[in-house]
């Protein structure tokens, strides 16, 4: 009986003609591609997905790590900028008297006007609300074009640098002792000079302004 119902259906495929053959051939090869699909692209689609998914998160981490570093590379240079800010006003107002920085650039600057430092001589602080005066009485000496030069040169050091209470004595005679060669009708004038050199300092955070004086420091020249 089994072999009947087999001879019958084999007998029947071969019954069909070309184009049902064909027919039935398309739509085996159609069920074959439709498993593939489902079977295999599928899956290959879900993991193109997946990968597409986490290179775009790649991008986007990538964007935020570059955003981060030009706001750290901006921060960096704000900073390098503060610090040589902060630098250049310690220079114009240090938080301490620094008296022998402050004599040696006085001193400096009398070297280099040709004059002579004869005495200087740090006097109290006077601590005000937010910085502290630093005075230093200075006494020199010089031709008068050169003592000129010396006030000149004060103003033009990093560290404010006030000079008051300016006294100049003409010193009669030094001109005729001198061994300067002049030219006729030029005539050198030699002064004596008492002024008060004011440094200032800012004050720092335990300090109250308006507080005690501090003595000066440093040492006393004396006159020669």
């Amino acid at each position: 009986m089994a072999a009947l119902k087999l001879k019958s259906a084999g007998s029947g495929l071969e019954s069909l003609s070309l184009p049902g053959k064909l027919a039935v051939g398309l739509v085996f090869t159609v069920m074959v591609a439709a498993a593939y699909f489902v079977v295999f692209y599928g899956e290959v689609e879900s993991n193109i997905s997946a990968q597409h998914q986490l290179l775009q998160q790649k991008r986007t981490e990538l964007d935020k790590a570059e955003e981060a570093k030009k706001v750290y590379n901006k921060d960096l240079a704000e900073k390098a900028r503060r610090e040589q800010l902060a630098l250049k006003q310690k220079k114009i107002l240090p938080d301490s008297s620094e008296s022998p920085a402050f004599l040696s650039a006085v001193q400096t600057v009398a070297t280099i006007s040709g004059i002579k430092l004869t005495s200087w001589t740090p006097l109290d602080e006077e601590p005000k609300e937010y910085y502290a005066k630093v005075p230093m009485q200075l006494a020199l000496a010089g031709k008068f074009h050169q003592v000129a030069k010396f006030f000149n040169g004060v103003g033009q050091v990093d560290r404010i640098i006030n000079m008051e209470n300016i006294a100049i004595h003409v010193i009669k005679g030094a001109s005729e002792s001198s061994n300067e060669q002049l030219s006729p009708g030029e005539e050198t004038v030699h002064v004596e000079v008492e002024c008060l050199a004011t440094a200032f300092r800012a004050l720092r955070a335990a300090e109250g302004g308006g507080g005690k004086r501090r003595k000066g420091t440093g040492r006393r020249a004396k006159k020669k």
